[in-house]
C-alpha cells in the first residue's frame, strides 16, 4: 500500500510518502510545499493544489492522509488550514483517490502510542519508525509523515475488517 501523508497549510503544506508491505513501514520521499507571505491567499491555495496534484500524479498513491483541523484559540490559522484542506481534498477527489482523515490524536496515539505526546516525541518516533537519517525538517514535513503512518495503519485495519464481511 502507498500513502501520502498531508500536513496541510497554506505557508508550509508538509507531505510524506510511505509504502507499507506487510508489516513493514517504509518513506520513499517527503517534503513542503511552501508559499511566501508577499503571494494573496488565492495565489497560495492554488500554489498548494498544485504541489499535491503533481505529488499524487508523480507517486500514484492508494490513499491520501490528511490531518483534521484542530481548531484552537487562533481563528485566522484554522481559517487557512481549512481553505488549505479544502484543496487538498478536491485533487485527492479529482485523481480518483480514496481520502482518510486522522485527528492530531490519532495520529499521536499511532506514532508514539499516546494522545497527548508532544511535538518532539512524534518527530522522534516518526523518525525511528521509518528508519531515517536525520529528523524531518521543517517539522510539517514529521506531521506529514506521521499522517501517513497512521492512514498507512488504520486503512489495513479497515481492509481486514472489511475483508472479514
Amino acid at each position: 500500500m502507498l500513502v501520502l501523508g498531508i500536513d496541510p497549510g497554506t505557508a508550509i503544506c508538509g507531505w510524506g510518502v510511505v509504502s507499507l508491505d506487510g508489516s513493514r513501514i517504509k518513506a520513499l520521499a517527503y517534503g513542503a510545499a511552501e508559499t511566501t507571505p508577499d503571494m494573496d491567499t488565492a495565489a497560495r491555495l492554488a500554489a498548494v493544489y498544485r504541489a499535491v496534484d503533481a505529488l499524487i500524479k508523480q507517486h500514484r498513491p492508494d490513499i491520501v492522509g490528511v490531518e483534521q483541523l484542530f481548531f484552537n484559540k487562533n481563528v485566522r490559522t484554522a481559517m487557512t488550514v481549512g481553505q488549505a484542506r479544502g484543496v487538498i481534498l478536491l485533487a485527492a477527489a479529482l485523481n480518483g483517490v480514496r481520502v482518510a482523515e486522522c485527528t492530531p490524536l490519532q495520529v499521536k496515539q499511532a506514532v508514539v502510542g499516546y494522545g497527548k505526546a508532544t511535538k518532539e516525541q512524534v518527530i522522534y518516533m516518526t523518525q525511528k519508525l521509518l528508519c531515517l537519517p536525520a529528523k524531518p525538517h521543517p517539522d510539517d514535513v514529521a506531521d506529514a509523515l506521521a499522517v501517513a503512518i497512521c492512514t498507512a495503519h488504520t486503512s489495513t485495519l479497515h481492509e481486514l475488517r472489511d475483508y472479514k464481511r
